[in-house]
Order: structure tokens, then sequence, then C-alpha cells
């Protein structure tokens, strides 16, 4: 695949309806086509497509599988964008629940992550199933790219770039803005110490947690802000991250040649 030295990539923090999927969907496919040309990367809130769900009668219907309509959706809207979506969904396999992210692919590839740390403070954490494997790094345009859930942000290392695995960071999430300054300076910490763009892609509007509004962020590899508002597209934002200034930092800069060294199990 050919590199990109510059990667465009949009947030679209829509404001999720609770349980409505196909309200979503539409909102999503809405916000695409005010995008402008040339966008590679589209990152959704956690949870898009139906924001939080705890109500057991829910979890029977909403939760699909890998290959449901939603993901065909967005294999279509990818396709018909010609960029990669990333986001989480509500996600079943056999009887477990999931908050699964997904990197979908104009090509028809596909990535999946089980986010790992389930948030304690809800009834997260009862309800859904842990993700048992690592961070995934997927290849686009000449990127590496890892992804992880919301709460998962709060764990370092767990999202440590190991031996400079990836070049960006993408973070859906749906975290509340009574901790946003927590949310801003994990987001900017984990761009510092991994030498990595950082994409915190929050949702909008409020639900019964709290509100959400204007928290979506990308940062460089030196934890400088680097987003600005998309024109049209309510609390979206949109920046061009550049590879050469990746590389160009860690040549600098070469902070992972002294990092600890250690392996993370994969299981439990």
């Amino acid at each position: 695949m050919a590199l990109n030295s510059t990667l465009c990539a949009v947030v679209l923090p829509i404001d999720i309806v609770w349980a409505d999927r196909e309200a979503n969907l539409a909102l999503v496919e809405k916000a695409m086509a005010k995008m402008p040309a040339g966008v590679d990367l589209v990152v959704l809130p956690e949870l898009f497509s139906t924001g939080f769900i705890n109500d057991a009668r829910l979890l029977t219907d909403l939760p699909e599988t890998n290959t449901g309509h939603t993901i065909r959706e967005l294999h279509r809207l990818a396709a018909l964008h010609n960029c990669a979506i990333v986001g989480s969904f509500l996600a079943c396999t056999a009887r477990n629940v999931y908050n699964r992210a997904f990197f979908i692919e104009p090509s028809g590839d596909e990535t999946f992550y089980d986010k790992r740390h389930l948030f304690s403070l809800s009834s997260e954490s009862k309800t859904y199933t842990p993700g048992r494997n690592a961070v995934p790094v997927v290849r686009f345009r000449g990127w590496n790219i890892a992804m992880i859930v919301c709460y998962d942000l709060r764990f370092p290392v767990w999202c440590r770039n190991k031996a400079n695995a990836y070049d960006a960071l993408i973070v859906p999430a749906n975290w509340a803005s009574a901790r946003e300054y927590a949310w801003r300076h994990l987001l900017i910490a984990r761009a510092i110490e991994n030498q990595a763009y950082v994409i915190g892609a929050n949702r909008s509007g409020r639900d019964d947690y709290g509100e959400y509004d204007n928290m979506s962020y990308i940062f460089d590899p030196m934890g400088h802000p680097v987003s600005e508002p998309l024109a049209g597209c309510d609390n979206a934002v949109i920046a061009s991250m550049t590879k050469t200034a990746v590389d160009e930092w860690r040549r600098r800069f070469p902070a992972s040649a002294d990092a600890d060294s250690f392996d993370l199990p994969l299981e439990f």
C-alpha cells in the first residue's frame, strides 16, 4: 500500500440517539456527505449506533455480530467516500456482549478490538464482557494506526507504543464533561509518551450520564493540538496528520530507545 505522507482525519462526534441504530447511521451518513474531498480517516464515538445500553431486553435485541447491518453500512460508506471508518458498536459473540471497536477500510478489510477496561463506576463492567486481545495496529495508507476505547485511555501500560509500533492512536469515547480535564490531559499524555498522534473522538449532546459537547481533539506527537472545527458539521473537527512529523520527532528525541522492556499478557 502506498504511503500517504499526510493523513486527513475527521472526527464526527454525533449526538447519539439512544437505542436507535437507524437514526444514528443516518446521522453518520449525513455528516459524511458534508465532508471535504480527500478525507482519509473518519472517527466516530464509542457505541455510536446505540449509546450505552444496560437494559436486559435491549441487550437481547440490539447487539450485532461483525457481519450485521451496522458493519455492512459502514463498509458501504467507507467504499463510497474512499476512507477508513473507526469507532465502536454494541457487539455480540455467542452469549457475550462487547463494546467492540472497528476499523473499516474502503478496500473491505476490517479489524476489530473489544474494549479491555470496562468502566467499573457504571454498570458496564457488570453487563459487558472485557476484551482478551492486545491493542491492534492496522496498516493503512502507509501509517500504523492503533485503537483503544474510552476508559482504556487511563491505563498507560495498556496503551504503550512498544518499539514505535504505531504512528497514531484512536480513542472513540463517551467521556462526560465532568471529567473533561482528565480526558484532555490523558490524551495529551498518551501523545507525548508514545510520540504519536492521538485522536480523541467523543460524542456530543447529553444523556443520563452527562454532557459531551466540544470534547473531541487531535494532538500531535508532542502533545500540541492540531485539529480545527469542520465547517458545516456541529462539533466535528479535522486535522492533517503528517508522517514526517512523527518520524522527525522520534529521530530528534529517541525516547523509545530508553523505554522499559516488558511483555503484556494477552489473556487473563
